[in-house]
């Protein structure tokens, strides 16, 4: 099947994960990248690193799919697009939906979870979304 032969689009680049935020535009989305980019770090215990143009990433997992499709991505990420921030990884797991109820002014949809400003939502919350997200992708989802 073609498919399986298709190049993953969001592969880690070894851009600068600094250069990337220092560059977003919109002052708001800067400050929360950086914000971002402290708790996740402190969180996983593993470095920032870009997936792709826009994606900072922690952690990496591989996956295969029944398809045969398979790669390696980040365990959980974000990215401060013009729109509101991204937040992967975070949405997975029993514990999520509890959390979710609870963080603040949030949608989500596709497996992403989106805020418009860090400003709109419990940080208690969103750490330990980002806590039981990470556990959850690397143990349960996607083990190794």
């Amino acid at each position: 099947m073609a498919a399986n032969n298709t190049q993953n689009k969001t592969l880690a680049t070894g851009a600068s994960v600094g250069e990337f935020l220092s560059a977003v535009e919109h002052p708001v989305r800067r400050r929360d990248g950086y914000r971002l980019l402290e708790l996740m770090s402190g969180i996983t215990g593993q470095p920032a690193e870009m997936w792709g143009p826009t994606i900072v990433g922690y952690g990496r997992y591989h996956y295969k799919y029944a398809t045969g499709r398979e790669g390696d991505a980040p365990a959980v990420g974000f990215s401060p697009r013009k729109a509101s921030l991204s937040l992967y990884g975070l949405s997975y797991g029993p514990e999520s939906a509890g959390l979710l109820a609870r963080l603040g002014k949030h949608k989500t949809g596709a497996g992403c979870l989106y805020i418009n400003k860090l400003d709109d939502v419990d940080e208690a919350v969103l750490t330990e979304l980002i806590r039981n997200g990470y556990r959850y992708v690397r143990t349960v989802l996607h083990h190794e």
